[in-house]
């Protein structure tokens, strides 16, 4: 089943996320993620920008799946998260979210992996609501986090689990931009893009693996010790 749509327009390659619901995500969803990663590269692509349906970026992990799986098959979904969020995160290449409804969970992780979010206004939640339903965040989760969220919400964001609407989160800087509601915010942030692509592609790639390579080492190697745990 086919989760996503990929095109590109002129040098801005598009992910559209739309599997009819809360664009669930499991390893099948993270294994066409990654294929689409591979094709905006080869592409050449000047920017990455992800969307979701109408009314929904991502509700996260699939909750339905998780009960069925074995504690083999629970380790894997979360390690192959965990490393395809730290590749959205180190993309060599300008990424823009284009958040078209309600990110919770894993889709506000992969909001916050990428380089700019912009936001629709309405009754929408962008949340991370790992420590409300008792799992602690893992480092990982908290690093790429941290880079989107400007100190001052860290502990309302991070450890206190807040909710936000779209305007609060435009007003704590979390949100790049806002569209009115009934606005097209994937047209909004492709506009909005263009002048990512006249940003020298490998002063950008070399500054964006500077910034954040040793972070994303650290965790990693958290990650198997974390998933254990």
């Amino acid at each position: 089943m086919e989760r996503m749509r990929y095109e590109i327009d002129g040098k801005i390659a598009r992910i559209s996320l739309d599997d009819g619901k809360a664009n669930a995500m499991s390893v099948p969803f993270f294994t066409e993620l990654g294929a689409l990663l591979d094709r905006a590269a080869t592409d050449g692509a000047g920017a990455l920008l992800i969307a979701g349906r109408a009314g929904m970026f991502s509700g996260g992990l699939d909750l339905k799946l998780l009960p069925t799986l074995s504690s083999a098959g629970l380790r894997e979904l979360s390690a192959t998260f965990a490393r395809t969020m730290l590749r959205v995160f180190s993309l060599p290449i300008p990424t823009v979210a284009a958040l078209t409804g309600h990110a919770i969970a894993g889709g506000a992780v992969l909001a916050y992996a990428c380089d700019r979010r912009y936001g629709l206004d309405g009754r929408f939640r962008l949340q991370l609501n790992e420590v409300a339903i008792g799992i602690p965040m893992p480092s990982w989760m908290a690093a790429i986090a941290a880079t989107a969220i400007p100190s001052t919400a860290h502990v309302e964001a991070l450890l206190h689990a807040r909710a936000y609407a779209p305007g609060e989160a435009l007003q704590r800087g979390i949100l790049t931009g806002l569209v009115p509601e009934g606005g097209d915010v994937v047209q909004h942030a492709t506009l909005q893009s263009a002048d990512l692509l006249a940003l020298p592609r490998d002063a950008y790639a070399t500054t964006k693996q500077r910034l954040r390579a040793a972070e994303v080492e650290r965790v990693t190697a958290l990650l198997e010790g974390e998933l254990a745990g």
